[in-house]
């Protein structure tokens, strides 16, 4: 009977420590989708890697952060709009810091999802994955790309760097999100996870959309 007691008492434990990660990892994957549907991330993308062209992508970039063409928004949602419908100004900034430049390049804005690797800036990471962007096309955008948050402006020019404007961070993300930014360490196995869970779900839904179309 004791030995029944004991196994019973093993199994109940390993059963919460069970429920425990579940609850953790559901709840973790819940704040990393917080955190990227809450942004519009900034995207610029140079025509070339040559030290000119990297060059003028950075003056692009101050030109945009330093233009307030989003201030106002409230949401990311509002964030989107005001951008979709100020595209041709976006443009017009960056050109006209291409031209007293130099360069006659074309400019191309659109809002786009895009796929993003884990970037780090300042003291804060944002997770790799999807996310909506600004996205800046020099040229023939076939250089290096840089990248920050537009919205919430997280983005602080500051001679040729860009660093992150703590205040912002603390308005905008709640504890989950801020610890996912900054301690990403501990989250990347489990956001891995939780991303292939996402990817497999979306095939068995298109499989099954396919197979209620055939039937």
């Amino acid at each position: 009977m004791r030995r029944i007691i004991e196994l019973i008492s093993v199994s109940a434990l390993v059963l919460t420590i069970l429920i425990s990660n579940t609850v953790g990892f559901i709840s973790d994957g819940m704040a990393l989708e917080r955190l990227r549907g809450s942004v519009l991330r900034l995207h610029i993308i140079a025509d070339s890697d040559s030290e000119y062209d990297q060059q003028l992508k950075l003056f692009v970039r101050d030109a945009l952060l330093e233009s307030g063409i989003l201030a106002g928004a409230e949401s990311k949602e509002e964030a989107e709009c005001i951008a979709e419908d100020k595209l041709a100004d976006i443009e017009r900034i960056a050109q006209t810091v291409l031209r007293a430049n130099g360069c006659n390049k074309n400019v191309v804005a659109q809002l786009t999802d895009a796929e993003f690797d884990a970037r780090q800036y300042g003291d804060i990471t944002m997770p790799a994955g999807k996310y909506r962007a600004l996205r800046i096309n020099i040229g023939s955008a076939q250089g290096h790309n840089w990248w920050c948050v537009m919205y919430p402006s997280l983005c602080v020019p500051a001679a040729v760097e860009v660093t992150d404007d703590k205040q912002t961070e603390l308005a905008c993300f709640d504890n989950e999100e801020l610890d996912i930014m900054y301690e990403p360490e501990k989250y990347e196995i489990r956001f891995a996870i939780w991303d292939k869970i996402k990817e497999v779900g979306r095939s068995l839904a298109v499989h099954a959309d396919e197979n209620e179309e055939r039937a």
